[in-house]
C-alpha cells in the first residue's frame, strides 16, 4: 500500500465485529508524552484497536503500518490543504470583500476566530475517525437513532443541487471574466460546463494522487495571486495589525462580523476530511497528531485568504451580491493598477472556485456512496435501537481504523459524480443571488448539526474511550460554535423569507 494511493490495490477482509464491541472502551494502555495539553493518566490516548494488534492497518497483515512520519511534509499536509482549497470559494471572496468595503479592517479578527471554530469541529470529526475506526456519518447511523440518517440524507440531496449550481455559476463567471465567448451570459454558461466537465473527467479518470497534485498546484496560484492583490492594495499595516488582534464590533457591523467569522472554512465539505484521511491510513494517537497539524495548515490558509479579502474590499469600493462582485473588484483592480491588478485577482478568484467545484465534485460522492454502503452491509437497518444502536444479537461491521472499502470504484460513488456534475447545470439559467442564498441558508443549517453531534459522540467514553473524549476546552469551543451558528442559521432564514 503506497500512501495516497488507490486503497484498492490493498482492501482488507474484514471480519464481522459485535454491536457491543462498539460500545466498548479502546482500551486502557495510556502512553506517554503525545504532546497532548495538560496530558494525565486520565487523557492520555490510548492505542487504537490497529496499533494494539500491531498489524497494519490497511493490510491486515503482521508487519508494522507505514507510520504518518515518513510521509514528505508536502503529503502529510495535504488533506489540510485539501479542505482549505474546498472550503475557500466564492460565497468567502464575495463576504470577505464586502465586509471589508462596508465596515473596514476592524473584522479581520473574525476570520481568525472562525477559522479556529471551524478547524475545532475538524478536529473533533478526526479524533472520532482515530479512535473508532469509523466515520462521522457512521457514527451517526449506528448511535444517534433512524431518523438522523434520512433527516440528513435529505438534506443532503438540496445541498448538493443548490451547491452545485453555486459552484458551477461562479466557474462561469470566473472564466467569463478571464477569457469571454461571446456575450456575459452566453460566456457564463459555456464555462459553467466546461469547468463542470472538467471537474468529473479528473475525477473520474484519476486518482487520488492526481487529484491532491492538481489542489495543490491551483491552491498555489490563489494564494500567491491573492497576496500579490493585497500588496497592490497597499493597506494601512498598523490598522490590518489593529483589527486582527483587538477585537472589534463597528457601528453597524455586527451582520458583517457574523457573516465573516461564518463563512470560512466549508459546511458539508467538512465531512469531506474524513475520506481523505482514510486514504493516507491514518490511525489512533499518530493519527490524531498529524491531523491536529494539516488541520492547523489547511485553516491557517484559509484565515490568510479571508484576510486578505477584507483588506481588499477595504481599499476599493464594491457593492452588490453573487459572484458577478468579484468582476466589479477586478474592474476597480484594474483601474487602479492597470490591466495585471484585474488580471493577478482574477487568476485568484478562479483559483478558489474551481477548487472548491474539484473538491466537491471529487468528496461529496464518496458520502453518498458510504450512505449506501452501510445499509448494504446492515449497519444501520431496521433491527437497531430506540437510541440508533444495533441491539444485542445482531451485527454490525465498522471499518478497522485505517480501512474501509474501495467507494470510489462503486457504481454509487460514479453515479453521484455524474449527478452532482450534470444536473445543477440547470441553474446556470437561474439568477447567481437566489442560488447563493440557498446554498447559504442549507449550510448555515449544517454547522449546528455537527457542533451538536461533536458534543454527544465525543463525550462518550463508551464510544470513543477516555483518552479520546473532549477536553474541556474543545468542549467550550463546540458549545461557542453550536451557539453562534444557531444564530447564523436563524439569521439566514429571516433573510431569505423575510
Amino acid at each position: 500500500y503506497t500512501i495516497g494511493g488507490d486503497l484498492a490495490r490493498s482492501r482488507p477482509v474484514l471480519a464481522p465485529v459485535s454491536a457491543g464491541l462498539l460500545d466498548a472502551p479502546l482500551g486502557r494502555n495510556y502512553s506517554p508524552g503525545i504532546g497532548l495539553p495538560m496530558a494525565t493518566e486520565k487523557n492520555r490516548l490510548p492505542e487504537s484497536s490497529s496499533e494494539r494488534a500491531g498489524r497494519s492497518p490497511v493490510s491486515g497483515s503482521s508487519a508494522p503500518a507505514s507510520p504518518p512520519g515518513r510521509e514528505t511534509l508536502l503529503s502529510r499536509i495535504a488533506p489540510g490543504i485539501l479542505v482549505a482549497a474546498t472550503g475557500v470559494g466564492a460565497g468567502d471572496l464575495i463576504t470577505a470583500s464586502l465586509a471589508g468595503s462596508i465596515v473596514g479592517l476592524a473584522v479581520l479578527w473574525a476570520a481568525l476566530a472562525g477559522a479556529l471554530l471551524k478547524w475545532t469541529l475538524n478536529e473533533g470529526l478526526a479524533r472520532w475517525q482515530m479512535a473508532t475506526g469509523t466515520t462521522l456519518l457512521e457514527g451517526w447511523m449506528l448511535h444517534l437513532g433512524k431518523w438522523v440518517r434520512w433527516v440528513f440524507m435529505a438534506y443532503f440531496f438540496l445541498w448538493t443541487y443548490s451547491v452545485g449550481g453555486a459552484l458551477i455559476n461562479a466557474c462561469g463567471i470566473a472564466g467569463a471574466g478571464l477569457l469571454p465567448l461571446g456575450d456575459p451570459r452566453t460566456s457564463k454558461i459555456a464555462w459553467g460546463i466546461i469547468h463542470s466537465v472538467a471537474g468529473l473527467a479528473l475525477v473520474w479518470f484519476g486518482g487520488f494522487g492526481l487529484f491532491q497534485a492538481v489542489m495543490s498546484g491551483v491552491v498555489v496560484v490563489m494564494v500567491a495571486a491573492v497576496l500579490m492583490t493585497v500588496i497592490l492594495v497597499a493597506p494601512n499595516w498598523a490598522m490590518v495589525a489593529k483589527g486582527l488582534f483587538v477585537p472589534s464590533i463597528p457601528a453597524g457591523g455586527s451582520a458583517w462580523v457574523l457573516g465573516v467569522l461564518g463563512g470560512v472554512g466549508g459546511t458539508v465539505t467538512l465531512l469531506s476530511y474524513s475520506y481523505w484521511i482514510r486514504e493516507k491510513g491514518r490511525t489512533g494517537r499518530q493519527g490524531v497528531r498529524v491531523c491536529r497539524f494539516d488541520l492547523g495548515v489547511g485553516y491557517a490558509l484559509t484565515a490568510l485568504f479571508g484576510i486578505a479579502m477584507v483588506v481588499i474590499g477595504s481599499r476599493i469600493v464594491v457593492s452588490g451580491q453573487g459572484a458577478a462582485v468579484a468582476l466589479q473588484l477586478a474592474d476597480q483592480l484594474a483601474a487602479a493598477f492597470g490591466p495585471a491588478g484585474r488580471w493577478v485577482f482574477l487568476l485568484g478568484f478562479w483559483g478558489a472556485v474551481f477548487t472548491s467545484l474539484l473538491g466537491v465534485w471529487q468528496s461529496v460522492p464518496y458520502i453518498f456512496a458510504d450512505f449506501l454502503d452501510l445499509r448494504r452491509r446492515g449497519r444501520c437497518g431496521e433491527t437497531g435501537g430506540s437510541d440508533g444502536s444495533s441491539p444485542s444479537g445482531t451485527e454490525a461491521t465498522p471499518s478497522a481504523p485505517g480501512t474501509g472499502p474501495d467507494l470510489k470504484r462503486t457504481a454509487a460513488y460514479r453515479g453521484y459524480l455524474l449527478l452532482i456534475a450534470l444536473v445543477p447545470m440547470s441553474l446556470l439559467w437561474f439568477s447567481v443571488k437566489q442560488v447563493q442564498l440557498v446554498y447559504a441558508v442549507l449550510g448555515a443549517l449544517f454547522m449546528p448539526l455537527l457542533a451538536l453531534t461533536l458534543l454527544i459522540l465525543n463525550n462518550r467514553a463508551s464510544l470513543v474511550g477516555r483518552g479520546f473524549r473532549n477536553s474541556w476546552a474543545v468542549n467550550v469551543l463546540l458549545a461557542a460554535t453550536l451557539a453562534f451558528f444557531s444564530v447564523v442559521g436563524i439569521r439566514e432564514i429571516i433573510a431569505l423569507f423575510g
